[in-house]
């Protein structure tokens, strides 16, 4: 397969192929949950731009996270869902990089939002009178785009450094979708620029940010336990208490799946694949949903307010 036709290069999904039952199992869930993260992150952008009471910076970022939860599980579920149910499970070339490399801008992007929204937090617990000049518009602005170039930057050096590989035959790809690594290691040369740089990626953009949040965070704990009152620091550490709780899944799930073993039967490294691609984004409106009493208000509010529009 040379570079030069790629239109002509055709990628197969293997998935679960071997398990035509689990597929179809798989196809139901993923729907669910797919549902889920569309009708669960999308009221909350929505409230984040409609209801002035959450014209905030940690609803500002939360609004961008949301975002970028349902632009990542849309750059492969939907072909996903269909190859659980086909015999065809075919993907073309350009789609397939178009794949890697806008899943791999999301989860990129989302590293380094996380961190961003643990400066917020830590500025809004441990300088609290300062934290509207600090936290100004234009800074949050700033971060969030920083975060959406420094995601991009990153994928799109991968995906520059795995397109130019020569193809030569081997197209099976042992995954549900296009994941990098496994995209590169079908390439009929030396890989191994693609893989420092991978590893490179993951250092800069899984342990820089946890880094930072760790230190964030340590912070943050020093100020809440100084607080006199219990009341108070129960207060204070539950404005931060569903970053926390996102941090923990997002970063736990990643952790197991590049720290643990490699398992001989590598259903099971893709199904722990999946679980981090598709279950971890359903949780994330559910967690600052359930547990944010601001967000359903504003949610209780705009359900009365089309109540009242649709009466009149």
């Amino acid at each position: 397969m040379d570079r030069t036709n790629w239109t002509e290069i055709e990628f197969i999904l293997q998935g679960l192929s071997e398990y035509p039952k689990v597929e179809k199992l798989l196809f139901v869930m993923c729907l669910m949950m797919y549902l889920v993260i569309l009708l669960g992150n999308s009221p909350l952008i929505i409230l984040t731009l409609l209801d002035s009471h959450l014209h905030t910076p940690m609803y500002f970022f939360l609004g961008n996270l949301s975002f970028l939860d349902i632009c990542y599980t849309s750059s492969f579920t939907p072909s996903m869902l269909i190859h659980f149910l086909s015999q065809k499970k075919t993907i073309s070339f350009l789609r397939c990089v178009v794949q890697m490399s806008v899943s791999y801008t999301m989860g990129s992007t989302e590293c380094v939002l996380l961190a961003v929204m643990a400066y917020d937090r830590y500025v809004a617990i441990c300088n609290p009178l300062r934290y509207p000049i600090i936290m100004s518009k234009a800074l949050c602005i700033q971060m969030a785009a920083l975060s959406w170039g420094l995601g991009f930057l990153n994928s799109l050096t991968e995906t520059i450094l795995a397109i130019q590989l020569p193809f030569c035959g081997k197209n099976v790809i042992n995954h549900f979708v296009c994941e990098i690594l496994a995209f590169v290691k079908l390439a009929c040369a030396d890989i191994s620029l693609n893989e420092i740089a991978i590893m490179l990626g993951n250092v800069i953009f899984l342990f820089s940010p946890l880094l930072l949040i760790c230190i964030s965070y340590i912070f943050i704990l020093s100020t809440v336990l100084r607080i006199n009152s219990a009341e108070g620091r129960k207060k204070a550490f539950s404005t931060c208490s569903a970053h926390l709780t996102v941090v923990t899944v997002f970063y736990g799930t990643i952790l197991f799946m590049y720290m643990k073993p490699k398992s001989k039967d590598s259903a099971v490294d893709k199904l722990i694949a999946l679980f981090y691609g598709v279950v971890t984004p359903v949780l994330n409106p559910i967690i600052y949903s359930l547990r944010n009493t601001e967000v359903l208000g504003a949610m209780r509010k705009l359900m009365r307010r089309h109540w009242f529009w649709r009466k009149g």
